[in-house]
């Protein structure tokens, strides 16, 4: 992605953050007392700092020529060694900085001829000055009573008419949470002497009900105003006599079971009653396993000695080491155990990640055949063949993971820059660590791979996917000035992350425009996939490979 290109799409995201609205209204919470619109009084959010002393030593610092060792300018500092070139700047004068930059080495066994000036420390004092110190904010969280989260679904299930909980927080000692306020599809919440609110939750329509909610410190200022969307679904599973409720939260404040993933990132629920087979994640290794013959895999196991093919015709390879149907056979046992031996992992990272696990193990299966090595020769690397163009999207729309992963390759401060604002030498330095992070190939290693190396590279593809729904969602805005949310199903917008993820945002932009023009909201598989053509028309079959 160009730079240029970046700027829009952070200008975008500054007015789709711009054009979000919060509703205010009034409605008593179960247990608690009638209150006021709670929009006509806004909390006033985190105030809270403190002053310290810090002692400190002061260093005075004076420039001197070397021709006459007249002083030209003091600079006071407040740390070991020479002042910085900004200490001189800011003490000395722009003139006198130039200079100092600019002067030649000073030969010091023969300082008559020096140009210039040098440097002397003229004096040390201890002393002590006092700075504002923030401290820990309150906060909220909401959770559920009496239900129990569905892991391979991302959603939860109560056989009572759930209750939603909402907890203060409170950080500081001899400080605690007194109220509790909010808003709940339009109308008022109030908890007060309380730092827990507790309230009965009424069936809601597939789009859900929005709750808003903060907490009040005895410090005298309150928590952020935090934001979720629930949805509480009846039904009866086949049995008028007992009844469930499914019950959805999308909110980063959520303290329940894991959401299903890019959930939140999109406003956009799941099915009711969770994600279809391909979107979710099982409770056991195990129900990973599969046992499909993959050509490209066996002709690898071949290659690297791993299956003994001599006794077929030309060695169980065909020309262009393409396996022949005896090498098939006699590797049959072989990719069997070698397409599962990731299994494992893949759950652990989708527990730890909530991308689905089927999605992790179908994405694999067709980018490498679960070879984690270099695909032909080519610059698609790894169990997801990640490329340096994928490698951009994850920094750039996945900022938690460039915060984990910059510090491995770059200093704190230069990371600390953000990604958007590195160089364009640095940022392919970073990207070219992160295509080098998930490739397998080693010359040195049993079956020329390390495995180690593709175990580590399960969790950066996961978090490469989830850059994807980020952009996949933007997208959707840019092309349709409608949020993700009122677009598009959430399993269809997991189809447009694939296509993003396989032809990059170009094509997707072509699909989702196409779809729209033609069609109009919301936008399906159905109606974006005839606007893949060309260069992009090979996401069509990719995403439906993953997705069957």
């Amino acid at each position: 992605m160009k730079k240029s290109q970046r700027a829009s799409w952070i200008l975008l995201i500054l007015i789709a953050v711009l054009n979000m609205a919060v509703s205010s209204g009034s409605l008593p919470a179960s247990g608690s007392n009638p209150a006021p619109d709670s929009g006509s009084n806004p909390p006033p959010g985190p105030d809270r700092f403190s002053i310290i002393a810090v002692e400190y030593t002061s260093y005075q610092w004076e420039l001197l020529k070397w021709k006459d060792r007249t002083s030209v300018c003091k600079i006071v500092i407040e740390h070991d060694g020479m002042p910085t070139p900004d200490e001189v700047y800011r003490d000395c004068g722009t003139i006198i900085y130039r200079e100092w930059m600019s002067q030649p080495m000073c030969n010091l066994n023969n300082v008559s001829n020096c140009d210039g000036y040098y440097a002397l420390l003229i004096d040390t004092e201890p002393r002590e000055k006092e700075i504002a110190m923030q401290l820990p904010a309150a906060s909220a969280w909401i959770s559920l009573e009496d239900c129990e989260p569905v892991f391979s679904t991302g959603t939860n299930i109560c056989e009572t008419q759930p209750t939603l909980v909402i907890t203060g927080q409170e950080p500081l000692p001899n400080e605690s949470i007194n109220r509790i306020e909010g808003t709940y599809n339009g109308q008022s919440l109030f908890c007060e002497d309380t730092g827990i609110c507790k309230f009965r939750i009424p069936e809601t329509d597939d789009e859900g009900a929005e709750v808003t909610f903060w907490a009040y410190s005895t410090y005298g200022d309150s928590s952020l105003v935090y934001e979720a969307q629930i949805r509480v679904k009846q039904v009866d599973e086949g049995d008028p006599d007992q009844l469930y409720w499914y019950v959805d939260v999308l909110s980063s404040q959520w303290q329940g079971g894991v959401s299903a993933t890019c959930s939140e990132t999109w406003g956009v629920f799941p099915p009711v009653g969770g994600a279809p087979e391909w979107l979710s994640t099982p409770t056991e290794s195990e129900d990973l396993s599969s046992d499909i013959p993959y050509t490209y895999l066996a002709a690898n196991l071949i290659l690297q000695g791993v299956v003994d093919a001599r006794s077929c015709p030309d060695g169980g390879l065909a020309p262009g080491n393409v396996v022949n149907q005896c090498g098939l056979e006699k590797s049959r046992d072989a990719v069997r155990q070698w397409q599962n031996q990731f299994d494992g992992l893949i759950l652990d990272t989708s527990k730890e990640t909530s991308v689905p696990a089927y999605l992790l193990k179908n994405l694999f299966a067709r980018e490498s055949q679960f070879w984690p090595g270099i695909f032909q020769g080519a610059a698609d690397i790894g169990l997801g063949q990640l490329t340096e163009n994928g490698a951009d999207t994850t920094l750039f729309w996945n900022g938690s993971f460039y915060n984990q992963f910059c510090p491995l390759v770059m200093d704190s401060e230069t990371c600390g820059l953000g990604y958007a604002n590195l160089d364009e030498e640095l940022q392919a330095e970073l990207r070219r660590a992160l295509v080098g992070s998930v490739n397998a190939s080693c010359e040195e290693c049993p079956l020329g791979l390390d495995l180690s190396q593709a175990d580590f590279s399960i969790g950066v593809f996961a978090h490469t996917l989830i850059a994807n729904c980020e952009q996949a969602g933007q997208v959707v805005y840019n092309y349709t000035l409608t949020r993700p949310e009122s677009a598009a199903s959430y399993e269809d917008l997991w189809k447009f992350t694939l296509v993003n993820y396989n032809a990059g945002g170009g094509c997707l932009a072509e699909g989702i425009s196409g779809g729209f023009a033609a069609n109009g909201l919301p936008l399906t598989w159905e109606t974006v996939s005839p606007h893949l053509v060309g260069v992009c028309s090979s996401a069509v079959d990719y995403v439906n490979d993953i997705s069957q």
